[in-house]
């Protein structure tokens, strides 16, 4: 006997989308059949009618049970909101695997930093997660040498900045030489880099610049971090992975510029990809100068119309990859106390929305088709990050990891929709059409009409392993 089917639902697969009935045998699908054809008994059938079938969506960029730098909330020991709260916003937002960060702190190599988040998350996530580890600032050559090690065991991601971000614990730059050192170890061991992509020496001479001018108010955030520096540091590190053979994914792009690099390295053969957020599709620097304008920010920052433009065109087109949050959660009073570029904090609780806003302002706008959006919201980020086919589609044998959206649904969010522990939503007020009514994790259901039904004990750490097209051209 089956333990669950899905009759009726219009069901996205690569090959087609078309009214289709999906079986579920303990975690994994078993059938994905024209109507009717399935007769075997099923624990549970649940009437798909009038809804759109989709994978489970994956979050590829959060930040999570993160440290706030005391500069921004004047006190020590802040973290960003808890795994409980921020997977279950998730689940409720369709999202049914997340990837996090690992960080060595205080003498932790990179394998205990692994281990030390899996003991952070296990027994405390609703949804499935895996880690990014981050190799910042001056990574020792011990540090370095576990890459192999760690791509072998199933992190198979690994994280630099190109730029410091002030704070306790320090988060110091990746210089040139470093990235250089990691990527070359990443690509002997068939891993992918992660890479926040500004030019630090540009920030720095801007910042000192406006503040000299007078000009240092925190809705110039974009001036500092800005169009050059991205485009500087995209192509220097696109020139780095056609000598290492390294693959990179560049998140948060913000900038035209960005875009255009990335197409270029793309063009070229490199195995190149993108990721956007979904707010910086929505909102440019403008913002900045709202009321509460610093709500809005997410680093590197957000910038002028044609840029949007430009993440807009890659979304629709291809260059860009796939779609995040940087979910990065911390109360208001934080976020709106930052006067200056130097202060002005980062970050926001957008984990639940990222799905409804892609599917309203991309499918519902007739900007992406529903394959896109599937590529855009999971399947691109399980390939690229090595989870493809276990998770990002539904086929006979994967997880059964399925999200059910109303396509029928229009809805002004208000944050009582929402269910991050947070004092705010930037897309309160913002009207919508489709909205996530059923979420499935691994065959079990765990969102339904709006009630929580899973626990924070069915979030499994998952081991990746990315494929070999992935890593030697532009594979999605």
């Amino acid at each position: 006997m089956l333990d669950l089917v899905l009759r009726g639902g219009q069901v996205v697969t690569p090959q087609r989308v078309a009214e289709m009935d999906v079986a579920v045998l303990g975690e994994k699908i078993v059938a994905v059949t024209e109507p009717g054809v399935l007769d075997a008994e099923a624990a549970r059938t649940i009437d798909a009618s009038g809804r759109i079938v989709v994978p489970g969506g994956i979050e590829p960029h959060a930040h999570i049970a993160t440290p706030v730098p005391q500069l921004w909330t004047g006190r020590p020991g802040v973290e960003t909101q808890s795994p409980e709260a921020a997977s279950r916003a998730a689940a409720f937002g369709g999202t049914t695997m997340l990837i996090d960060f690992a960080r060595p702190l205080y003498g932790a190599t990179p394998l205990e930093a692994v281990e030390q988040r899996v003991q952070r998350f296990s027994g405390h996530s609703y949804i499935d997660f895996a880690f990014h580890c981050v190799f910042n600032g001056v990574s020792p050559p011990e540090h370095i040498a576990q890459i192999g090690e760690l791509i072998s065991s199933g992190v198979a991601s690994m994280k630099v900045w190109t730029i410091t971000r002030p704070g306790d614990p320090p988060n110091p730059a990746t210089d040139d030489g470093h990235l250089w050192a990691v990527m070359d170890q990443v690509a002997r061991h068939n891993g992918i880099v992660a890479v926040h992509g500004e030019d630090e020496a540009i920030v720095e001479f801007m910042t000192d610049k406006l503040k000299r001018e007078g000009r240092d108010q925190a809705y110039n955030i974009h001036l500092a971090h800005n169009n050059l520096s991205e485009d500087i540091t995209f192509r220097k590190t696109v020139r780095m992975a056609q000598r290492t053979g390294a693959g990179v994914y560049f998140v948060h792009v913000t900038a035209k510029e960005g875009v255009e690099a990335i197409v270029k390295g793309r063009a070229d053969g490199l195995p190149i990809y993108g990721e956007v957020l979904h707010h910086f599709l929505c909102f440019t620097s403008e913002d900045y100068k709202k009321p509460e304008g610093n709500l809005y920010h997410t680093n590197p920052g957000l910038k002028f119309t044609e840029d949007r433009d430009a993440l807009w065109e890659g979304f629709t087109g291809g260059a860009i990859s796939t779609v995040a949050t940087d979910e990065y959660t911390t109360p208001k009073a934080p976020k709106l106390a930052g006067t200056t570029i130097e202060t002005i904090q980062g970050g926001h609780n957008g984990i639940e929305t990222r799905l409804m806003i892609a599917y309203s302002e991309g499918v519902a706008k007739g900007r992406v088709s529903l394959q896109r959006f599937v590529e855009l919201t999971s399947s691109n980020a399980a390939r690229v990050m090595g989870m493809y086919p276990q998770k990002g589609i539904i086929a006979v044998g994967s997880d059964a990891d399925i999200v059910l959206i109303d396509p029928s649904v229009h809805k002004t969010i208000a944050l009582s929709d929402l269910h991050a522990d947070s004092d705010y939503s930037i897309w309160e007020g913002t009207e919508v059409q489709g909205w996530p009514v059923t979420t499935i994790l691994r065959g079990s259901v765990i969102v339904e009409d709006g009630k929580l039904l899973g626990n924070p004990q069915q979030g499994r750490f998952v081991k990746r392993k990315i494929a070999s097209n992935v890593l030697t051209k532009p594979a999605c």
